[in-house]
């Protein structure tokens, strides 16, 4: 995934943090799982996962995830080499949910806790009420169906509970294990930006895919655990 690793432009959005600040009421639309005047973000369950907020004591976790090269290949940040980089996501984190600029939950397993990956929204439009979502799986973790149910309790707050009308994915079009994840998902590919990234002396292209709301209702899925 791309974008996840990205800092989020610092520009506050008003509808999500009205909303989140307790005047939801006055907003049409918005389903009343979202939470009131809180600090941390709400937790979402899946039939293995929580996706909860990160805390310190999740920075070894987010160290061992983030400074392996084979989860950040595709990515348009390099591997982390330092402790402190994670140190310094962690505040990012956590600075981006108070500005309500961007969404970023740890996935956990149910069983013990440990953080596994992250998910996030970032990049939102309030006119438009559209998104992007971006995520990070550790590598001992692949091709266990860990990221669909991740995806689907992500995409069904951004559209159920967030009211956005579209959710974006930028993947680089390499990426063909990521490309499908959210095609099983009901995205669409939409286009692809040439060289669109440089990192380390590399440039990459980048698949531009989307998801409507229309779309995402539409389709015959599972739902997950509330």
């Amino acid at each position: 995934m791309r974008a996840a690793a990205a800092t989020p432009l610092p520009r506050r959005v008003p509808l999500l943090a009205n909303a989140l600040m307790g005047q939801a009421e006055n907003l049409p639309g918005y389903h009343r799982r979202i939470m009131i005047n809180s600090a941390t973000l709400p937790s979402l369950f899946t039939k293995r996962l929580v996706l909860r907020w990160l805390t310190e004591r999740d920075i070894d976790a987010l160290f061992a995830i983030f400074s392996n090269p084979e989860v950040m290949r595709y990515w348009n940040a390099p591997a982390m080499v330092e402790r402190t980089e994670a140190v310094s996501l962690l505040k990012r984190v956590q600075v981006s949910f108070a500005q309500r600029t961007a969404f970023r939950w740890g996935i956990a397993r149910c069983a013990d806790d440990q953080i596994i990956g992250t998910c996030s929204l970032f990049h939102f439009e309030e006119e438009s009420r559209r998104a992007e979502v971006g995520y990070a799986l550790g590598q001992p973790y692949w091709g266990q169906g860990y990221i669909q149910e991740t995806l689907r309790a992500v995409l069904d707050y951004g559209f159920a509970t967030l009211n956005l009308h579209r959710i974006e994915a930028e993947i680089d079009p390499e990426n063909s294990a990521s490309v499908r994840a959210v095609e099983r998902l009901g995205f669409v590919r939409e286009g692809l930006l040439r060289e669109r990234w440089l990192v380390e002396g590399k440039t990459s292209d980048s698949l531009m895919m989307g998801l409507l709301r229309r779309e995402w209702e539409a389709i015959d899925r599972p739902l997950c655990d509330a």
